[in-house]
């Protein structure tokens, strides 16, 4: 079963949907999409039906979770989802995990009279429950934190606007000790029995350590083969503590030597605006199938394939003083590249990114994924 919501539904995601005729659930997106897309619609007590009878789901945006919880049965499903959505609550559950790593929750209306002298830094600031980066901040002195505060009251409206409750929560706050280390995304689902399956492994690049955004993932060979099986050992460790069945999840980690930290956990979805197609693009796997269709995947085989060859994708945040009412031009950012494999246009008013741009680059094209992360974008507005 698939749930589709806004802001945006892929074209590889929604091309499958209509060679399948997998079912989807009839909202008022999936039915504006199905007047250009041959979808399988079937009504909302159908639907419900389907997962209450076990039947796996899988949704393209977190828009979708507040449906669930209202419609379905299952304790276990909606269970498993607010634990997922709720960063405190999994720091909690896992902290046998991860020992001696520092965590604390705050209302929102606590943030202004927190005592930065009480706090390990650095740390990071965070959003209890949250989304694609939104309201993160690293802290390391006391100035800092004070920004931090004043940027998500100029910020806090837009991101209620933008999303529900259940995916941008801006009551709790949690903030927790910073770790170095490298960061890593991972599309995953646990099967009937609980055992972890790995369909994406893409490290997450940074320009600096004050960069928290999601410009640049990526992944290849090399990537799959070292941490693979590491990550796989560890997600099924995890299960022991959460017990989750049959559910898809984005999670992100934080790897320093031997330990594997948490940062977040998002729930019956793999990486967020169609970034979860940059195995599809690259290595011509479709994540969501796999999962919705118990497919098995070597991933280490599928890359294997493509020796010295890095698949990337990389969500186009604005920079801060960009005017999102001049137009943006997508055919000259994409000239800086040897190798497009696709660029999705998005509404930056709607997501609040230009788009997702994927590419394959070798060791002779490197340095453009340097550019891209590091450029502000502002020479591509018109």
């Amino acid at each position: 079963m698939v749930i589709l919501d806004a802001p945006v539904a892929s074209d590889p995601l929604l091309g499958w949907l209509a060679d399948s005729q997998h079912p989807v659930l009839a909202n008022g997106f999936s039915r504006q999409l199905a007047r250009s897309h041959r979808l399988n619609l079937v009504g909302p007590d159908e639907a419900a039906a389907r997962i209450d009878g076990g039947e796996r789901v899988y949704t393209n945006s977190e828009n979708a979770l507040a449906w669930l919880l209202e419609h379905t049965a299952s304790d276990n499903l909606k269970e498993t989802i607010r634990l997922f959505k709720d960063k405190a609550a999994m720091r909690e559950r896992l902290s046998p995990l991860n020992p001696g790593l520092f965590f604390a929750t705050f209302d929102r209306a606590e943030l202004e009279a927190v005592d930065i002298g009480d706090l390990p830094l650095p740390v990071v600031l965070k959003p209890a429950v949250g989304f694609c980066s939104m309201g993160v901040y690293v802290i390391e002195e006391r100035g800092d934190w004070a920004r931090a505060v004043a940027d998500i009251a100029q910020r806090e409206a837009d991101w209620r606007a933008r999303y529900p409750e259940s995916v941008v929560g801006g009551d709790a706050y949690l903030v927790e000790g910073y770790l170095g280390g490298t960061e890593y995304a991972l599309d995953m689902y646990y099967d009937e029995q609980g055992r972890a399956h790995l369909l994406n492994v893409l490290r997450h690049d940074f320009a600096g350590p004050e960069d928290t955004s999601d410009r640049l993932y990526l992944t290849n060979d090399a990537i799959v083969g070292a941490m693979a099986g590491r990550f796989v050992e560890w997600l099924d460790a995890v299960n022991e503590a959460v017990g989750a069945r049959s559910f898809p999840v984005h999670v992100e980690v934080r790897v320093d030597g031997d330990a594997i930290v948490p940062i977040e956990f998002n729930p019956l979805r793999f990486a967020g605006l169609g970034g979860t197609d940059v195995a599809y693009y690259g290595v011509g796997l479709r994540t969501y199938a796999a999962y919705l269709e118990d497919e098995p995947v070597d991933l280490a085989a599928l890359y294997g394939a493509h020796p010295g060859q890095t698949f990337s994708m990389s969500l186009l945040n604005p920079a801060p003083t960009a005017d999102l009412a001049r137009p943006f031009d997508y055919d000259a950012l994409a000239a800086r590249f040897s190798h497009v494999l696709s660029f999705a246009r998005f509404d930056p008013d709607v997501t609040g990114s230009y788009g997702f741009l994927f590419l394959r680059t070798d060791e002779s094209t490197a340095d453009e994924l340097d550019f891209l992360l590091r450029s502000d974008l502002l020479e591509f507005q018109l």
